[in-house]
């Protein structure tokens, strides 16, 4: 699929950004072009990857004029410009508005009109029954990009919208183990909110696969969650105990706007949901080539789910302490 293609990613200096543009210059891409706003990580990623095939845009997703240079003779697009800090974007929510859901509108207006073939949304749980005004933007951005294929002309255009969702990346920038480890090695205690609360596990390379497979299977309007397992606090504390000896901590009760569990499909949207290999696929209800003989007819192995109430870190299959601790391990953070 990104053989020979010329490929575009928002918010291409970040975290994410970054890691995508790594396994997908191993696919033989023509070009990857890095849309974003920060011009010193755009030097300092040039500097880094040293690739000729890498092209640098400046520019943000609230200007549309500028994405629509931008995205002239794209294939595919990798839509993961956001704000995304819980407690920033409260304090700041116009702002939150203008990047995930009008620039968002923005990346889909352009995408149309340049005749892009796919372009997929990078979406996170908290878009889930949100609980704060970051996931209510990234809720109504999938709400944009799997609403768009109802109403274009597929006659002028032939534009495929895909979104995916999942929880926060394993050792990411600004995730909890980083921010404990690195407590740890100041002698300082750790910050827990509840014992109680559990998370879905995912590591880079996972989150990396899970979206390439995503972007190959999806036809069109579909959200795609991948099969994931989960771990308490009490757990990630005990690995940490037994990597780093006796740690210091202190619980200080959930913050405003957080969950105590992570939701990936909610109970409504279980009526909608089907499992294709390792990943779950939400079909839109509202387009109307998603019914239940379409789905099986195009989508190779696909089954309908009967049995799940709801797919949450609560309910989730748990990782064993010792997997655990290997995955930390692994994130190479001493």
């Amino acid at each position: 699929m990104f053989k020979d293609k010329t490929i575009l990613i928002t918010g291409g200096t970040g975290s994410l950004g970054r890691a995508l543009t790594k396994k997908l210059l191993k696919q033989d891409p023509e070009a990857i072009r890095i849309f974003s706003r920060n011009e010193s990580k755009q030097i300092e990623m040039e500097s880094e990857f040293d690739d000729s095939r890498l092209r640098f845009f400046m520019g943000d997703v609230r200007d549309s004029e500028r994405l629509f240079s931008a995205l002239e003779d794209v294939d595919v697009v990798f839509h993961a410009a956001a704000l995304k800090h819980v407690p920033k974007i409260e304090y700041n929510p116009f702002e939150s508005i203008k990047t995930n859901v009008i620039g968002s509108q923005n990346v889909i207006d352009n995408s149309l009109r340049q005749n892009v073939d796919k372009v997929i949304c990078v979406g996170t749980d908290k878009a889930v029954s949100p609980l704060n005004t970051y996931g209510a933007t990234k809720l109504l951005m999938e709400k944009l990009f799997v609403s768009a294929n109802n109403y274009i002309n597929h006659e002028k255009h032939r534009t495929k919208f895909v979104a995916v969702r999942y929880g926060n990346v394993l050792g990411s920038s600004g995730s909890v183990i980083p921010k404990f480890i690195n407590l740890i090695k100041n002698n300082k205690p750790i910050t827990i909110t509840d014992l109680k609360m559990t998370r879905f596990t995912i590591t880079m390379n996972e989150a990396l696969e899970f979206i390439l497979n995503a972007s190959i299977a999806g036809k069109g309007s579909e959200i795609f969650i991948p099969e994931l397992k989960s771990y308490d606090m009490s757990t990630l504390i005990e690995s940490l105990n037994e990597l780093y000896g006796e740690i210091k901590q202190e619980i200080t009760g959930i913050r405003p706007g957080e969950k105590l569990h992570e939701t990936l499909i909610n109970h409504d949207e279980i009526l909608y949901a089907w499992k294709l290999n390792d990943m779950y696929m939400l079909a839109n209800p509202h387009y109307e080539l998603f019914n239940d003989k379409n789905i099986l007819e195009n989508y190779n192995g696909i089954e309908k789910i009967n049995e799940m109430k709801t797919y949450s870190s609560d309910v989730a299959k748990k990782i064993t302490k010792d997997e655990l601790k290997e995955k930390i391990i692994e994130l190479g953070l001493d």
